[in-house]
């Protein structure tokens, strides 16, 4: 089968791959590994990750990304070359057009980069579209109709958060808080609560296991391995959900305050629609437990988390490459 058309969810995180007809095939760490001797590319994506915090001098893994936008452009151009040909085997007649889901409030410099290094990693068109429409498509909410549909989506960098009518953004915010910023406040709460230092892994495994939004009335324990900062020694301490709720307080009410600011900003009558049909949320970070019940509390407005929130960002962005026509009015950029 000759595939010439690629979408791809180029995350802080993740990176996800959309073929038409196959779905998702690739699903990988936003991580490269680079030798410091020779700048060359060791390792991308799950490889590149195993050896985050493990690396000896001459090797740097690294993210190429930082919240949700290029800050290595050489890098980010090489990840993407290599997720092309792993997506589309290695003997190719044709360059692929290739559709990239970008964060909505990035500028038009950070906007050009992505087109530019999708292009320099061996596409034939490369288009840009704004991450909370492809969200609202991957978790089908009916973009195209004459009423509004409010969308959250909590990726690694950014979250996005839009009320989306008639096939465009009516109002809309992007806050460059994410998991990312979730692993780093665990990091500093444990760093000074525990006098325990931990790396980001370690940080994402301990949200991801007992991580709460809201306080738990049954308590989630883990038991987390770190290097003492006072001894320098290995130790083992024991931390609660609550620990991680006090944690990432902060993040949470940045989130929280960016949905108001939307729905502030929402004309009325789309207002109504959205107390109708309820807030959908996407994105990795909206799987953390209970942060649908925090935006229902918050806002007044029932929340709930779309199904395979995950993969929402990548699923619409296949679907508005396939339909491109259809989603020409969404499109950002063109190149």
């Amino acid at each position: 089968m000759l595939i010439r058309k690629i979408g791809i969810d180029l995350g802080t995180t993740n990176v996800l791959v959309h073929l038409p007809k196959r779905g998702i095939v690739i699903n990988e760490p936003s991580v490269v590994a680079i030798s410091n001797f020779d700048k060359k590319i060791i390792a991308v994506g799950a490889e590149a990750k195993e050896m985050l915090g493990r690396t000896p001098d001459t090797i740097i893994a690294q993210k190429p990304l930082k919240d949700g936008v290029i800050a290595d452009y050489k890098t980010t151009e090489a990840m993407l070359r290599y997720f092309i040909n792993k997506a589309l085997g290695g003997v190719r007649l044709f360059r692929p057009e290739v559709m990239v889901a970008v964060p909505a409030g990035i500028t038009s410099t950070e906007r050009r980069a992505v087109v530019d290094a999708t292009i320099a990693a061996g596409a034939k068109a490369a288009y840009i579209i704004k991450e909370p429409i492809v969200a609202a498509i991957g978790a089908n909410i009916p973009i195209g109709s004459a009423s509004g549909h409010m969308i959250i989506d909590i990726g690694g960098g950014t979250s996005e958060i839009a009320v989306i009518s008639l096939g465009g953004i009516v109002s809309s915010t992007s806050v460059r808080i994410g998991g990312n910023k979730f692993d780093l406040a665990i990091t500093e709460y444990i760093r000074k609560k525990y006098n325990l230092a931990i790396g980001e892994r370690t940080a994402e495994e301990i949200k991801i296991n007992i991580g709460s939004a809201m306080y738990l009335n049954d308590r989630l324990y883990m038991d987390v391995r770190g290097r003492d900062m006072i001894a320098g020694l290995p130790r083992i301490v024991t931390i609660s959900s609550d620990d991680i709720t006090d944690a990432i307080q902060a993040e949470l009410e940045g989130i929280v305050s960016a949905t108001k600011t939307v729905l502030h900003n929402t004309p009325p009558e789309l207002s109504a629609d959205v107390i109708d049909k309820g807030i959908v949320m996407s994105g990795g970070s909206s799987l953390l437990r209970n942060i649908d019940k925090l935006i229902t509390q918050t806002t007044g407005i029932s929340a709930y988390v779309a199904e395979d929130a995950l993969y929402c960002v990548a699923k619409g962005t296949g679907i508005a490459l396939e339909n491109l026509e259809s989603y020409k009015r969404s499109i950002l950029a063109t190149k």
